[in-house]
């Protein structure tokens, strides 16, 4: 039996093991021998990524780390993962994207949003700070480094999409306002159909065609049905809202379907018997389909919301993986040109959101706790999403390289400043939204 103590030693040796397999690799790369770098780099970054484990101060960088690991794989054997036959790989993004998006949905619920009218200070300053700090900063960025055009929209992309699930964890781990952060989230993901394509258009459009309609349809497809697919998955499963309540998400569902509907004869120009049919397909998939898969999980397993959410994450965590890798493997000629000083916008983009929302926060007098949340729900973005909108743009080795690198980098500068933030408690503080909350 492996006692803690031989644990601990195992994931030191581990930590050895990469410190040196790097290190070769870099001697091995100046030495212009890429097939041995490739050797032992990848390695090495697999080595870190289960050593740090061991170590509870960083054990959450371990996903961002095999993150990291399949980047490398993905730059140094691109042939090996934008294909299978003839299978383009990256036609699973947006499968996968919903996915996560649906499991995104299933934890929620319509208390998630009651923080408008608990916190609306809160909310209504988040939100514009998100909508407004981010696509700015991310338009100075493109024109101060003079990117190409299709990677200068890729980081206007990522700028204008709301923030996603990330910055909710990091609210809790740095003892921040969760409830405020889980609101925002909600309510910025709802309104990105409008205001992402919106600030695409007006700002990314001097770099590339963006089509208006096409991406509120994209990310009504991609991200607002299947929240509303995990909704009502969530309804039929845990079975906590009441009888009127329920009755009304279920009345008011399909209208988001007909409101997607509509979209898309606009966007398609498509025929009275066209937009039928994808309504039909819409209510089977989006709305009938998670009824029955509530049930069916319900009687199977009970209403065990845990076990659903350790599927669903793990569904999420692959999912993510997958998708970073695809698109760096397929944009893999563009990102050795322009790749180091991307990560560098990309790090100067993610740590201006966290200073000017944190700032803009206590400009405003907003309590510290709510000062944290702001600061990570404008400098943490909803990395998938854009990485989804790229790839149907057609543009995913382009577009889509700044998402995929702003993804993993996030996470990494959240985690540090949840960790710092989250050893400097925050004292009690009396005001109106913080009342609400004790």
């Amino acid at each position: 039996m492996i006692t803690q103590k031989m644990k601990n030693r195992i994931y030191a040796y581990l930590l050895i093991m990469s410190a040196l397999l790097i290190a070769g690799s870099l001697i091995s790369y100046f030495s212009g021998n890429i097939t041995l770098t490739s050797i032992l780099l990848i390695p090495g970054f697999v080595a870190l990524a289960t050593g740090v484990r061991g170590y509870p101060k960083v054990k959450g960088l371990s996903y961002t780390l095999w993150i990291f690991t399949a980047v490398v794989v993905s730059l140094f054997y691109p042939q090996y993962l934008t294909s299978v036959g003839n299978f383009k790989l990256s036609r699973l993004i947006t499968p996968l994207l919903q996915l996560i998006m649906f499991g995104m949905g299933s934890q929620m619920s319509f208390n998630d949003f009651a923080g408008i009218i608990r916190m609306p200070k809160g909310v209504i300053i988040g939100v514009i700070s998100q909508f407004t700090l981010m696509p700015l900063i991310a338009l100075g960025i493109a024109a101060i480094f003079s990117f190409p055009p299709e990677i200068a929209a890729g980081i206007i992309l990522i700028g204008c999409v709301p923030s996603g699930l990330a910055s909710n964890v990091m609210s809790f781990l740095a003892r921040a306002n969760v409830p405020l952060a889980v609101t925002l989230a909600a309510v910025t993901t709802l309104l990105s159909p409008f205001i992402t394509p919106f600030l695409m258009e007006n700002l990314a459009g001097q770099f590339i065609e963006v089509d208006f309609w096409s991406m509120m349809l994209d990310i009504l497809k991609m991200i607002i049905l299947p929240i509303v697919a995990g909704f009502i998955f969530n309804l039929f499963l845990k079975r906590e809202a009441g009888t009127k309540s329920k009755f009304i998400q279920l009345v008011s569902y399909p209208f988001i379907m007909i409101l997607t509907g509509l979209v898309f004869v606009r966007a398609k120009d498509a025929t009275m018997a066209q937009f039928l049919v994808q309504f039909a397909k819409m209510m089977a998939v989006f709305y009938f389909l998670p009824m029955a898969g509530g049930v069916m999980f319900l009687r199977a397993f009970g209403s065990d919301g845990k076990l659903m959410e350790k599927i669903l994450s793990l569904i999420s965590m692959v999912g993510i993986a997958l998708i970073v890798t695809v698109i760096t493997a397929s944009g893999r000629d563009s990102l050795l040109t322009v790749g180091p000083l991307l990560v560098v916008t990309s790090i100067l983009h993610n740590l201006s959101g966290y200073t000017l929302g944190y700032t803009l926060a206590w400009l405003f007098r907003m309590p510290e706790k709510d000062r944290r949340t702001i600061a990570f729900e404008v400098g943490m973005q909803n990395g998938g999403l854009a990485s989804g909108l790229a790839n149907q743009m057609g543009k995913l080795a382009t577009v889509g390289l700044a998402p995929a690198i702003f993804g993993p980098l996030m996470n990494i500068t959240g985690s540090v400043l949840a960790n710092w933030w989250r050893g400097k408690p925050v004292k009690d503080e009396s005001s109106p939204e913080s009342e609400t909350r004790s």
